[in-house]
């Protein structure tokens, strides 16, 4: 029974449909100490601090900051996940904070110091994407230097009032001593360092590197401005593990996947740091050996049956491996990367052609120039068509335009050297009758994301690809329950049916196509009306779709345009133990049970919580979808959706919305991996728009790992847990409830680069 133990009651921002958004709003979004020392901020204040922090920057109207207002506490239309963590602190006002506005970003892999911009982006919670191809790795040194390393000092050793900020270099011949700076830029700098050394013509031989990281701030203690907590206590071992990688390649240039292994032994650094969760791109060339199966036996199982990683590279978990495909791929290498994908989560084709052809929009306004562009890049000649079309452009922008196919950590974005700002709309708010609302939300989505184009970035490779390609864009998500509450359980029907091109079907597709199209125009018109007349650049491509698997339970809406997972299930979302927002979740009703990682000395899971060998917790929350309770629609059995039928619905989205990409991950059983190959192989020969997409096995029999993410249940189910639900509640104000649990200190800064329901999922691990 609910009891009443507060005074002061806050209003419920949040959606009674949506559950999971109290516990992901506090844990993920919410700041502490801004207005009060140790207190989160309540959904209005954020509000209040991202508005202000949007209007300034962006300069808008009253007229548009009263439009942004109204949609955001509606929950309509929310700026990104970043945005919603940094926007209007003090911190993100500092030229060199800027990144840490920013979704994603994509790097080309050509210099040292693209290895150190990676490691501070990460630190400031952006989503690292990375080129890998030997195009751009040839132009990196070959390393010449063996390097020694030492560690001297212990962390923390300084006093706070004499530690030092920035990382200081001495050199005394073959002996080098790194001071380790106390900042982010202090971390960065002695990374970078111990690379640039390895290249260093000034020594011949042996490097002798010591390290100093008495200076760097003990685990803890407080990060200024950015928020979160310390925890250095991976850095030690950062510098050892880089050298060792180094050593091996002394006499000759790093191969693209010792490159990966640098830069995500750095990000590695940074999460076990608790500064961000992680997110990363690595793309390899088609034809690369090494970078095709890096991770392949990844994992390794015993004669006991039990799994070990490889440690030498543990690492390469930081990130997402694709193959980057400047030729169509044949039907053989098609169906090969789709199984590889089902066994391993890894080997994802991209077709670069289709996704450089995207990002030249302004060149190819129609459709033929388009598919004339394709033909003749395939045959090696893109640089001379594009020379033609702009007589006289400098080798500087064309190599810009030629290279526009890097993506962000989940795949939704395109561009060379990018920072993207996201916005997105929650389809599953808005009335599908109600075009006036839809152009609300979708213009508010579009002025919160050309607003940061007003950022002017210090990194000259960063400002100058801002300076001639522009990114935005603007998402949505909770597609799938919106076109159900437009066309009723008569679509999940056709869905059942595998979306066949039958006349419903095909009407059902034009209707689709209508609403996705309205939403393109609304975008494109909202962003390039500012950018005219605030004398930007604008961008040629302005709409994708993103994973969205975090911001959408803030309505619980079904992630981006993907189905759910069920019409009801428990939805588990990860807390380290005795985090206040996870003891505001147990006193509001909410069960907590030990997480995956929590086991006893035979192996077996953990149950009680609270048992002292558990250290992380699963709060478990039953979710119903808005439309569960339609009459019909519990008779469909979504997991029975075949592949074929979700990568119809994906493509409705990248032919007719997506100027990006989209993010997808196709969910596919073992009998359909030839057949969805088949259909992946067709869609890039017909130059029908495909770029990229996810796959991950889907078992119908078992549930291959317990306490999963998702777990589906019945209404029945759902019921009960529901009840038991509000018998455990002691309070009705979630706010108020963490306001007293609230006195240690965030673990966490803000949302990860890649907000996705696949990065969430253990390594698929499957005997073939």
């Amino acid at each position: 029974m609910v009891q009443d133990l507060e005074r002061n009651r806050t209003v419920q921002p949040f959606p009674e449909a949506a559950p999971a958004a109290n516990p992901v709003f506090f844990r993920t979004y919410s700041r502490r100490g801004e207005k009060a020392a140790n207190l989160r901020e309540s959904w209005d204040e954020v509000c209040d601090r991202t508005l202000r922090g949007i209007v300034e920057l962006g300069k808008l109207t009253p007229e548009e900051a009263d439009l942004l207002r109204r949609m955001q506490r509606e929950l309509k239309s929310l700026s990104s996940g970043r945005w919603l963590w940094v926007g209007g602190t003090a911190w993100i006002e500092k030229p060199e904070n800027f990144s840490g506005a920013y979704n994603c970003t994509s790097t080309n892999v050509t210099d040292w110091r693209a290895f150190g911009l990676m490691m501070d982006l990460a630190m400031m919670g952006c989503g690292t994407g990375a080129i890998l191809e030997p195009k751009y790795l040839s132009l990196l040194p070959a390393i010449r230097n063996v390097l020694s390393v030492k560690m001297q000092g212990e962390i923390g050793a300084t006093p706070p009032e004499v530690r030092q900020d920035e990382t200081t270099i001495e050199i005394n011949g073959s002996q080098v001593l790194i001071r380790v700076g106390d900042s982010r830029k202090g971390w960065v700098d002695s990374y970078q360092t111990l690379l640039e050394l390895s290249t260093d013509e000034r020594f011949t031989g042996t490097v002798e590197v010591t390290i100093d990281l008495s200076s760097v701030r003990p685990a803890g203690e407080r990060l200024k401005g950015f928020g979160g907590m310390a925890n250095p206590i991976r850095l030690p071992a950062l510098y050892d593990r880089c050298a060792s990688i180094l050593n091996k390649a002394v006499g000759r240039q790093l191969t693209s996947v010792e490159c990966c292994l640098l830069i995500d032994e750095a990000a590695a650094c940074v999460v076990a740091g608790n500064i961000r969760r992680s997110a990363g791109m690595r793309q390899f060339d088609a034809d690369d050996q090494l970078g095709a199966t890096a991770k392949d036996n990844l994992w390794m199982q015993d004669a006991e049956g039990n799994w070990r990683i490889d440690p030498e590279r543990d690492v390469l978990r930081m990130a997402n491996h694709t193959r980057v495909f400047h030729r169509k791929p044949t039907l053989e290498e098609c169906t090969d990367a789709v199984r590889k994908q089902f066994y391993s989560g890894e080997g994802a084709i991209q077709f670069a052609p289709e996704a450089i052809a995207r990002s030249n929009a302004d060149l190819l306004k129609t459709a033929e120039l388009k598919s004339e562009f394709l033909k003749v890049y395939e045959q090696g000649n893109g640089a001379e068509w594009i020379q033609q079309q702009v007589p006289g452009i400098s080798d500087e922008e064309l190599q810009h335009r030629l290279g526009r196919y890097g993506l962000n950590p989940c795949g939704e974005i395109l561009g060379e050297n990018f920072h993207c700002n996201l916005a997105e709309v929650h389809l599953n708010q808005l009335d599908p009758n109600n075009l006036e609302d839809q152009e609300a939300a979708f213009t508010a989505a579009a002025l919160s994301v050309a607003a940061l184009l007003n950022h002017q970035f210090q990194e000259p490779r960063y400002r100058y690809s801002r300076s001639i390609d522009p990114i935005v864009g603007v998402s949505f998500t909770g597609l799938f329950d919106f076109f159900v509450q437009a066309f009723g359980v008569e679509w999940l029907n056709w869905w059942e049916q595998g979306r066949p091109d039958t006349m419903t079907g095909l009407k059902f597709k034009e209707r689709e196509k209508e609403y996705l199209t309205r939403w393109k125009e609304i975008v494109h018109r909202v962003v390039w009306d500012y950018c005219d007349r605030h004398g930007l650049q604008r961008p040629n491509r302005c709409t994708t779709v993103q994973p969205a698997g975090t911001k959408s339970l803030l309505t619980s809406a079904s992630p981006g345009w993907h189905p759910p997972k069920a019409q009801r299930f428990i939805r588990r979302i990860t807390f380290r133990k005795n985090d206040p927002v996870a003891l505001a979740c147990l006193e509001y009703g909410y069960k907590i049970v030990p997480s995956q990682s929590d086991k006893d000395e035979q192996g077996r899971l953990l149950d009680n919580p609270f048992d002292p060998r558990c250290t992380e917790w699963l709060v478990e929350i039953p979710v119903e979808v808005p439309w569960a309770n339609i009459p019909g629609a519990d008779r469909v059995e979504i997991s029975k959706f075949n592949a074929l039928a979700q990568m119809d619905f994906y493509m409705q989205v990248q032919r007719h919305y997506t100027t990006h990409n989209t993010s997808a991950t196709i969910e596919l059983r073992e009998s359909e991996v030839e057949a969805l190959a088949q259909r992946i192989y067709e869609t890039i020969q017909n130059d029908e728009g495909y770029i990229s997409a996810a796959l991950l096995a889907r078992f119908d029999d078992h549930q291959t790992f317990p306490r999963l993410p998702f777990e589906p249940i019945s209404k029945e189910e759902f019921d009960r847990l529901s009840r038991e639900v509000l018998e455990r509640r002691q309070t009705d104000d979630f706010h108020y409830a963490l306001s007293r649990y609230d006195s240690g200190e965030l673990s966490e800064a803000g949302p990860a680069g890649c907000d996705s329901d696949k990065c969430m999922m253990p390594e698929v691990k499957v005997e073939k």
